[in-house]
This record gives structure tokens, sequence and C-alpha cells, in this order.
């Protein structure tokens, strides 16, 4: 799907095909039933228009269709990726842009059906006044090609030598043809020194980026001689095809390296070398999507900043200053993280905290007070509910200080270290205006927090200055405590204003920032199941068919 420009659209953590089936449509033919068919539309996130992606086939005479004809989508977690599904019966003679064909839609998010039961969701279609339409079913299947893991090991032997005074330093460059038949890097190999006939290391490739899913797609391969100063001379090139790569499982394939160049001046040119395939296998690899299908559930925590260096929120200089007009930042933030992560858990109740507040009646100071005033149960229904809660705790706490990240850390550690079966994922996001004020107990809280199935997600709001934030977020050097490092990168730290779109639109602020801080959660989902072996368990729905439709 695409929404927004190439340049800002990362690669799509995989392809999910969507199965479409309806129960109980409408009934519009007078002699016979309806000829339904299906169109899906995709939303824009820039302009928030609807575009056709793809139209099923037309079933003649039926109420209960099951569609063949499957919509293949680009999966990106980290975005709310907006669908709508339009029914209509098709009359031979009709254009179905007539109202009186309509036969009722459907709106949802591609994540509510992957966090579905199954990756499975049944909706109720709408839009003929006055009429029950039935219900439309929905079906993600990820692509099985999309989690195959390629490891191939290569040789080359009487190579061109390009260096004068001892032999070539070669290696190779993979690329992956593109359909309009230029070329994208996809793999470099080592360089093996002083050698023209160079053994190199084995190595790991997605099958996904080496030929996108298309196995008799062309893959170039081009060999070079290794230079300090980066100008890398080119020896020669081949090409060959994820499947002429799969059948050297059983036997060597020999590949001549030819230099176009050379073989115009020279008549008796023959090659500049050959290269061996070795060895190839193929294995796949669990996916984040395998996860959630298995019924793993993303359980979301947030916790907000309630210091007094906030702002007074009745100013209007303030972070937390409620306009009538617009979200603040930090109801922003809160929703554009919340709106995403709640379709991946069923029961849709989210803990919310407030730190650094002086509570009523007697004015305790909390680092960890629940936004809804209920010490038993600090959970608020969907994102609305934490909002409330949160616009609820503006009007009746003081704001104070100091800034402790680490109590609310520790606090849903503590659930998450109850749970390590993998069927659990927590998720706890921060929203702050800066300066943290226990950064060694902080930094020991993760620690800690990094051998337990969560991350942890920290949105800085405000102008301040966040290099405490940066340091927490592993990206460059892995936190530490007391000598002891993070078994895992599990926080990511972005600052808000990075994400405000200048023209003032809200929707594409909130969808720019959950791009980023959401990036990483797959990821870290899996990491923390491969370091503990743990494998997604089997659909609970194994048969992804539909009930049979009624005859």
């Amino acid at each position: 799907m695409s929404f927004g420009g190439a340049s800002e659209r990362s690669v799509p953590a995989t392809k999910i095909e969507i199965t479409v089936s309806c129960r109980n449509l409408l009934d519009l033919d007078t002699f016979s039933k309806s000829d339904p068919m299906v169109v899906l539309y995709t939303q824009s996130r820039a302009s928030q228009e609807w575009r056709e992606f793809g139209r099923t086939e037309v079933i003649d005479n039926t109420l209960n269709p099951d569609f063949v004809r499957k919509f293949v989508l680009d999966y990106f977690f980290e975005e709310k990726q907006n669908l709508r599904f339009d029914v209509y019966n098709v009359d031979s003679r009709t254009n179905i842009s007539k109202p009186k064909d309509f036969l009722g839609q459907a709106f949802l998010a591609l994540g509510e059906v992957i966090g579905g039961q199954g990756s499975r969701v049944e909706r109720p279609l709408k839009g003929v006044p006055g009429k029950k339409c039935g219900t439309i079913l929905l079906t993600a299947e990820e692509l099985s090609n999309c989690r195959d893991i390629a490891t191939m090991q290569l040789c080359a032997n009487k190579l061109d030598k390009k260096d004068f005074f001892g032999k070539s330093d070669p290696f190779l460059v993979f690329y992956r043809s593109n359909e309009d038949g230029t070329f994208t890097i996809c793999h470099k190999t080592e360089v093996v020194k002083n050698t023209l006939n160079p053994v190199w290391q084995p190595f790991s490739i997605p099958v996904r980026a080496l030929c996108n899913g298309d196995y008799d797609r062309t893959v170039k391969i081009d060999v070079y001689d290794w230079d300090r100063d980066g100008s890398h001379d080119f020896i020669g090139e081949f090409t060959t095809s994820y499947r002429e790569l799969s059948k050297a499982q059983n036997q060597f394939t020999v590949y001549e390296v030819l230099n176009p160049r050379k073989k115009c001046k020279k008549k008796k040119y023959l090659n500049s070398g050959t290269v061996t395939l070795l060895s190839f296998s193929v294995d796949s690899e669990f996916t984040f999507v395998d996860y959630i299908k298995g019924g793993t559930q993303l359980n979301f925590t947030v916790a907000i900043d309630f210091t007094a260096s906030n702002g007074n929120p009745l100013q209007p200089t303030s972070l937390h200053y409620m306009s009538p007009y617009q979200l603040s930042a930090y109801a922003m933030a809160l929703k554009a993280v919340g709106e995403i992560i709640q379709d991946y858990d069923s029961d849709k109740l989210f803990p919310a905290y407030g730190f650094g507040a002086k509570l009523p009646p007697e004015g305790r100071i909390s680092h960890q007070f629940p936004l809804n005033n209920n010490d038993e149960d600090p959970n608020c229904a969907g994102i609305e509910g934490v909002l409330e809660s949160y616009f609820q705790s503006l009007r009746t706490v003081q704001l104070y200080g100091p800034t402790y990240f680490a109590p609310v850390i520790n606090q849903v550690a503590r659930t998450a270290a109850k749970i390590s079966d993998g069927s659990q994922y927590y998720v706890l996001l921060i929203i702050t205006d800066g300066v943290i004020s226990d950064m060694t107990q902080t930094k020991e809280a993760i620690v800690s927090a990094s051998s337990l199935p969560m991350s942890i997600i920290i949105v800085g709001v405000g102008p301040a200055m966040f290099e405490a934030m940066e340091e927490l977020d592993g990206d460059d050097v892995r936190v530490s405590s007391r000598g002891r490092f993070a078994e895992r990168d599990i926080v990511q730290f972005v600052p808000f204003r990075d994400y405000v779109d200048r023209s003032g639109n809200q929707v594409l602020s909130m969808a720019r920032l959950a791009k980023d801080v959401l990036a990483e959660i797959p990821e870290q989902l899996l990491s923390y199941m491969r370091t503990r072996d743990i494998q997604p368990r089997p659909s609970p729905t194994a048969n992804s068919s539909p009930t049979p439709a009624p005859q």
C-alpha cells in the first residue's frame, strides 16, 4: 500500500494476503440472488483520501460468497493502515457506481485483521439505511516466502589479477533486479585479501531481500578487487536467480565471471575467472505475525509526566494545556502510539499511571499513581478511556516533582516477570518533558527489564535537551548499570518536536511519530522469543476457511 512518498517508506515487514467472504448479504435481485463483488480501498496517510486497491471476482447468485481472488498488501506494524471494503451487486449490464447496487461497507485497520483471533475478523456491513446488510469475514495470511532465509557459501577460481604488486583482494556484491530494470544492492561479502582463489564465509540473507518473492527474478553478482581508497576495480559479473541458486543444494554450480569491456576488446577472451556456489540452504524464521497469530498479546501501559516543569495546565504555555481546539503534545503522543497498539490487545484494557505529582487530599508525592484514581485496578477502557482519565487527573492533582522513571518501569517489569511463556509482551510508553532525576536507578531498572518480555518507548515533549534520554536508548551503546549490560536493547526514545507537521496537520504528525516509535517493537519482541527459544503457538483456528455458507 502506498501511503506517502517512496522516500519515507521502509521495506515492509512482510506481505499479507487477505481472503474475503461475506454472509447473509442483502438480496437485491428479483428473480435470483445477488451477484456480489468486493472492492478494497486503501487510505493515503497524507491526504486521507481513499484509492481503489483491487477487486474480487463476481460470484453469481449467492448471498454467502467465498471469494477466490485475494488482496496482497504490504504490512507495516508501525502504521495505521486503514482499509475500506465496499460490497456491490454486479449486474452484467450495470456499472458499480450506481447507489442501488451497493450492498454495504466495512472500515477497519489491517492491524485489526492480523490482531484478531487466529488473524480472522468478522464485521457487520453497514451503509444501507434501515437494512441489515450481513457481515464480511476477513482472514490474514502471511505469504510464506516472506519468512525464508537463504544461507550460501561461494568461492572463486583464477580471478583476474588487478593489483600491481600483489594478487587481487576480491569481494562480491549481490543485486536484486527491480520491476523497472534497475538493480538494488542487497548483500556484500567480506574482502578476502591477496588471492585469486578466494573462499568467502557463508552468509544468510532473507529471500525477500534477494528476489522480493519472485524466484525467477534476475540476481546480478559483481566481482570486485578491493582498494583502500574506495576506487574498487571491477573484475567481472554473472547473473543467476533464486530458483537457479536453490537447485545447487545437490551439486556445485559454476558461474563464468565476464567483463563486458574485456570481451569487446580481446578476441580470445574466455572469462575473468569462475565463481562456484559451494552450498545453499533455506530455513524459515518465525515472524512477528506468527506470534500475533498464535495469540501473543501486546499489553500497553502508559506513564505520563506530571512534574511542575510542564507548566500550569490552565495556562496556554503549558505542555498539558487542554485547548478546546487541539490536542496537547502529551495527548497526541498517547493517541498516536496507543491507537496502533490497541489492535493487538484483545481486552483493550490499559493500565495508565502518572508520576511526579502531589495527590489530594493530603498532598502525598507519588511516582506511579493510577490516572483513574483506582489503586486496585489501574486499567482504562481503550485509548479513549486513558485520555479521559488523564484529563481528569490534570484537574485534580498538583504538578510537582522530581522526575522519577524507575518506579513505573519496575511496576511493569514485575507484571512482565510473571509471564515468560511468550503469550504476553509488554510495551510501556513514558511521555515526559525531559530532565530525569533518578538516572542511576532508571538504568538499573532497564538492565533488569531487558531480560523480560517488555519494551519501553520514551517520547520527549517540549523544548528541553534530551541527552539523558538518548543515553537510555541503547542503539549506539548498550545501557549498563554497575558493570551489567542490558541483555537486549529495549528502549526507543524520540523527541516529539521532530515529528510535528509544519502545516499543523495533527494526523500526519501522529502518523510520523507512531512510525518511528513503534518501528523497533516487532524486532524487540522477536529477539526476546529467540533468546528464550519460544516458538509461536499454532493459530487458534488452524483451518482458515470460514464457516461453510448456508445453502
